[in-house]
């Protein structure tokens, strides 16, 4: 039986291809892996692919090959068991309320308004800030 939908934060997509982070790299490429196997199935948002795309491409200490982030995302979007969720105008408000409400960045509000817009309410990722938001359950799977 597959476990509940989870979104998949950029910073956990983003070690996959950093080669500098050995143990964060290993934990995060068998959890995409188990949804390349069928074994789960993962969400990630446009934001999260966009974040992933800058950081892999630019800002991990070797970069890779910008046709290679690119084709990384072209196989999340086309593959069945990655649920890619979007925003809306409307999300952006929503997003200000949480923002103002628990006190977190704009972009991991907009993120988790995005999520509950979607109903989607587990996020694997090492940011505490979630964890503020009281309807949504964060998981650390670098712990």
């Amino acid at each position: 039986m597959k476990s509940e939908l989870a979104l998949v934060d950029s910073n956990l997509l983003s070690y996959v291809f950093d080669i500098s982070e050995r143990d964060k790299r290993a934990i995060c490429g068998e959890l995409v892996a188990d949804c390349w196997k069928g074994k789960r199935d993962l969400a990630v948002s446009v934001q999260n692919l966009s974040e992933f795309y800058v950081v892999v491409t630019k800002k991990i200490s070797n970069p890779i090959p910008k046709n290679v982030a690119g084709k990384f995302i072209e196989l999340i979007t086309g593959f069945q068991g990655w649920h890619v969720i979007k925003s809306s105008a409307s999300t952006i408000i929503s997003a200000i309320d949480i923002c103002t409400e628990y006190n977190i960045h704009y972009w991991d509000a907009l993120l988790a308004a995005t999520m509950r817009e979607n109903n989607v309410f587990s996020i694997l990722t090492e940011d505490g800030d979630f964890r503020k938001i009281p309807w949504l359950k964060t998981i650390n799977p670098l712990k």
